[in-house]
């Protein structure tokens, strides 16, 4: 006998947010989207997925847990010790960090593939990491123009990989770019034979 769940026992749809952690590079507005970022996606209650460090990241989870929304680090350290003195990274707005131990190349790969999609703010070589990783994964990918770094390359980078577009999305407006992405999770839920809305 199947067991009918309320919207509230659902499963969430999990958004990374993929971001430079030195934001001097960035649009000067850069954090700001970030924040509000954030705050979008605990507005329509998904769970943020951060690689739990600084820069756009945490502003994204600061955006998310002042909206009362959930927030999920994913570490690249081993223990909250090494988290905290070895890598210098913070633990506030979080709800729950994992400490991988896998480094950071080791970490975007479980980062990008925990989630259901993911979404690049400005950013640097980690970050171009972390969205090639989705890209080969055929994962749902959104990206959010004029925020400068790794953002802005991406259109043209993807244009001359002979690779075609993958499911990458672009806007330079935060709820058109989710909009965008939820569309493309909701494709993988229904081919699965579970669509119900995040």
């Amino acid at each position: 006998m199947a067991i009918k769940l309320s919207r509230r026992h659902q499963l969430k749809y999990k958004i990374c947010i993929s971001g430079a952690a030195d934001t001097g590079h960035c649009a000067i507005d850069a954090p700001q989207k970030a924040e509000e970022l954030g705050r979008e996606i605990a507005r329509r209650g998904m769970v943020l997925v951060t690689g739990a460090t600084v820069g756009i990241p945490y502003w994204a989870a600061k955006g998310a847990k002042e909206e009362g929304g959930i927030v999920i680090g994913l570490s690249p350290a081993s223990s909250e010790s090494a988290h905290l003195k070895t890598y210098k990274l913070p633990t506030d707005y979080h709800d729950l960090i994992i400490y991988t131990g896998f480094e950071y190349s080791g970490r975007n790969l479980l980062l990008t593939r925990s989630s259901d999609a993911v979404i690049t703010v400005c950013g640097r070589m980690g970050t171009l990491n972390e969205f090639t990783i989705a890209f080969e994964d055929n994962k749902p990918i959104g990206v959010l123009e004029g925020t400068g770094g790794t953002a802005d390359e991406l259109k043209n980078i993807v244009s001359k990989m002979h690779r075609g577009p993958g499911r990458v999305v672009y806007s330079k407006d935060i709820k058109d770019l989710l909009d965008m992405v939820v569309e493309e999770i909701e494709k993988d839920k229904k081919a699965n034979g579970r669509f119900t809305r995040g």
